[in-house]
């Protein structure tokens, strides 16, 4: 049988207004997929004061004003919860298109009413893996729960975590360990980390394997900021500015070759745990340059000029950067991880994320001779979509 499915959406409505991460973009794909297809579709986002449930024609709202931005204004439930604006307009707009809204206590109430027998409930943004949402979906009859783990990076390396956050995620798999159906995958090498981990939690869910689908971004020359000057040759890094993305070693390579450095472009922002690389940053001289807020066709524009992307993560787990570049044709350079002989095979060059000297070694052969990388088809969201519809 075709099961109705259950999307949850808080993610992406937590994020109006704000740069798309690559998680928030997995969530935004399978919402464009469910409304795709012909199957009975819903979709469920927690808010300051409750939930709300959309139909297929709220879901189809929220896929427009996620394209336009235009998420209208915050409503009195939003200024007495005082959100920020853009929270604000969109928790707003999603109560303007809902079936159904409900109080925290009557969540399992609103379900039953609402949502047809044998649902399957997909979470893949990590938001909203809570108790109280996943045991109302459980008393639903015939139910699937499905959870999306990207990677269990907060709990293989603690270290380099935002305040809170291991515990909270620790707490997040105990959950799905507990009362997931279905866990899905988005490698080989995430599924045996996360296998790893459910086995010492007691209990494994079933798991499927499925790639996510790599679709950059149509480069948009207009996106680049105003003024913005590029020398040529440059390079660019992409990602939050966080302690696994190893960004500082760039920053020592960059020192290595001093005054004949080329340009190094560091497309990305927020982050924690990064007062020391900031520093650096504001101390860098005008070849090193931080670009943050960019929009997606923005990135790709610079990603497709670069020599090459630099990508020295001490922990990934799928790394979408690194596919999106070598789907433009531009190559790129890694620390060593086991995704990306997954992924993209002997394409990249990969060198070690401890030695600045082979990466300033690295960048000087590249900034004399441009590198063409081999053909590269990256997977695609129809096998994703392909491999979990079929079990959910």
């Amino acid at each position: 049988m075709v099961r109705p499915r259950l999307l949850d959406l808080t993610r992406l409505i937590s994020r109006a207004g704000r740069t798309l991460t690559g998680v928030d973009r997995v969530e935004r794909a399978y919402l464009h997929a469910l409304l795709a297809r012909d199957d009975p579709a819903f979709g469920l986002v927690r808010t300051a004061v409750g939930y709300v449930l959309l139909d297929r024609d709220g879901m189809a709202a929220v896929q427009t004003a996620l394209s336009t931005g235009e998420w209208g204004a915050p409503d009195r439930i939003a200024r007495i919860a005082r959100l920020d604006r853009d929270r604000g307009a969109a928790q707003a707009f999603v109560r303007a298109h809902a079936i159904a809204r409900c109080l925290p206590f009557r969540l399992a109430a609103m379900l039953r009413r609402h949502v047809p027998e044998g649902v399957a409930y997909l979470n893949v943004g990590h938001s909203n893996l809570t108790t109280r949402v996943l045991q109302a979906v459980s008393h639903l009859p015939n139910r699937q729960i499905s959870v999306l783990i990207h990677d269990t990076i907060p709990l293989d390396h603690p270290g380099w975590q935002r305040d809170g956050s291991v515990a909270e995620f620790a707490g997040k798999l105990a959950r799905v360990a507990q009362m997931a159906d279905l866990v899905i995958c988005t490698s080989a090498a995430a599924q045996a980390d996360i296998a790893r981990h459910m086995a010492a939690l007691g209990r494994a869910p079933a798991m499927v394997t499925a790639h996510l689908g790599v679709t950059p971004a149509r480069p948009d020359p207009a996106a680049l900021p105003a003024g913005l000057y590029l020398a040529h040759p440059y390079f660019i890094a992409v990602g939050t500015i966080e302690p696994r993305k190893n960004l500082a070693l760039l920053l020592d390579a960059w020192d290595l070759m001093g005054a004949t450095a080329p340009v190094l472009i560091i497309a990305g922002g927020g982050g924690w745990k990064n007062d020391a690389l900031l520093n650096r940053l504001s101390r860098a001289g005008p070849q090193v340059r931080l670009l943050s807020d960019l929009s997606d066709g923005a990135v790709a524009q610079l990603v497709t000029g670069a020599r090459a992307l630099l990508m020295p993560s001490l922990a990934e787990g799928f790394g979408l950067p690194v596919p999106e570049a070598l789907a433009q044709g531009t190559p790129v350079i890694v620390a060593p991880l086991p995704i990306w002989g997954e992924i993209a095979g002997d394409r990249p060059v990969v060198l070690a994320g401890d030695d600045p000297y082979l990466w300033a070694a690295a960048v000087t052969q590249m900034t004399a001779k441009r590198l063409v990388p081999a053909a590269y088809v990256p997977p695609d969201w129809e096998a994703h979509f392909k491999a979990v519809l079929s079990v959910t």
